[in-house]
């Protein structure tokens, strides 16, 4: 009685076991097999593909938080630290737009950031006061409209095929490095910008690049100025330098924009206007000069010199401005294709 369920049991085992492995049973006993391991398969998959879903879940609210909070410390914020400023020199990101042009936060802030700077190390006033307050929103409005204006030229020497080259911006450093005490070096000129602005060499170097190529833009699209000055050039020449009556005569047609003048005694190092006033030293006295043009955005000159010496020239001046940038730009902000993304208060 106790041997009937073993040899059942027996019999049952022995009808479960597998066959012997033949050419024509390989596929089965293959196939036995795999099934029998996907039990242990299945439930591992499940879980990393759960695994992976999270992480992407996980990682998605994460940037979209960042972004989030990067959003509302500059567009509410408006929080202007080295940290935000070094991103925005990576990612470009816009704090206005004209014309269809986006504004680089970064142009924005290195303004203002060199601005804000000096205000706080040399000057008297506090700018956690009212006054103070009042002077950075004065600042910010500064800071934004050379932003802005800065874009709109970036916009138009890309028309134009108007470039400025890492040589352009060198050769400008350089002439800035003489002074009237001597010429400075490399070191002590980036020392200089970064105790009165704190900007490093290449916040400095950015500011140059844009003002030369703001520069280049103004002289390129005014051809009335062009035109002005070609036509100062015959009127010197036939009223022997009588600069004044020159600009009384171009004054009519132009509404009083060209001057005359003097500039007084001024360091051949230095600038007057934006004429490079070591260019002006290199005439002779009574000498007349051919046109001239700013280191800026300033216009055209022609002088004769009055009277030099081994530092300093005086001489009279005839001047041709440039306009029509300025008057471009400001009839975009009138027609309403100039949109700013962060509020600046007017006063």
């Amino acid at each position: 009685m106790k041997k009937l369920p073993l040899r059942k049991l027996r019999r049952k085992a022995e009808e479960q076991a597998p066959s012997r492995i033949t050419n024509e049973t390989v596929a089965e006993h293959r196939e036995r097999i795999l099934a029998g391991g996907r039990k242990f398969k299945y439930p591992i998959q499940y879980a990393r593909h759960k695994l992976v879903i999270n992480a992407l879940l996980i990682a998605s609210a994460s940037i979209i938080l960042l972004l989030l909070l990067g959003w509302w410390q500059l567009y509410i914020v408006q929080n202007s630290s080295g940290f935000i400023y070094r991103v925005t020199r990576i990612l470009p990101v816009p704090v206005a737009s004209i014309n269809g042009e986006q504004v680089r936060f970064s142009d924005y802030l290195v303004q203002y950031r060199g601005s804000e700077y000096y205000l706080s190390k040399y000057d008297e006033i506090k700018l956690d006061s009212e006054g103070g307050r009042r002077q950075l929103n004065y600042v910010k409005r500064e800071s934004m409209n050379k932003a802005i204006a800065n874009a709109y030229a970036r916009q138009i020497a890309r028309d134009k095929g108007i470039t400025v080259t890492g040589k352009d911006v060198d050769a400008v450093i350089d002439q800035q490095r003489n002074t009237a005490n001597g010429r400075i070096s490399q070191e002590t000129y980036d020392a200089s910008s970064l105790m009165m602005y704190g900007w490093s060499p290449s916040d400095y170097r950015l500011a140059v690049e844009q003002s030369i190529l703001r520069t280049r833009v103004a002289f390129a699209v005014d051809k009335e100025a062009e035109d002005q000055q070609k036509a100062a050039v015959k009127l010197v020449a036939e009223t022997n330098g009588d600069f004044a009556k020159v600009a009384e005569q171009l004054g009519k047609a132009t509404g009083g924009k060209i001057t005359a003048g003097q500039s007084g005694l001024v360091n051949t190092v230095g600038t007057f206007g934006g004429l490079q006033v070591s260019e002006a030293s290199k005439l002779s006295k009574d000498q007349v000069s051919g046109v001239m043009k700013s280191t800026t955005d300033d216009g055209y000159y022609i002088v004769k010199i009055i009277d030099k010496n081994d530092t300093q020239v005086n001489f009279a001046y005839l001047h041709i401005p440039l306009t029509k940038f300025e008057s471009d730009l400001a009839k975009l902000k009138k027609a309403g294709k100039v949109n700013e993304f962060i509020k600046i208060a007017d006063k």
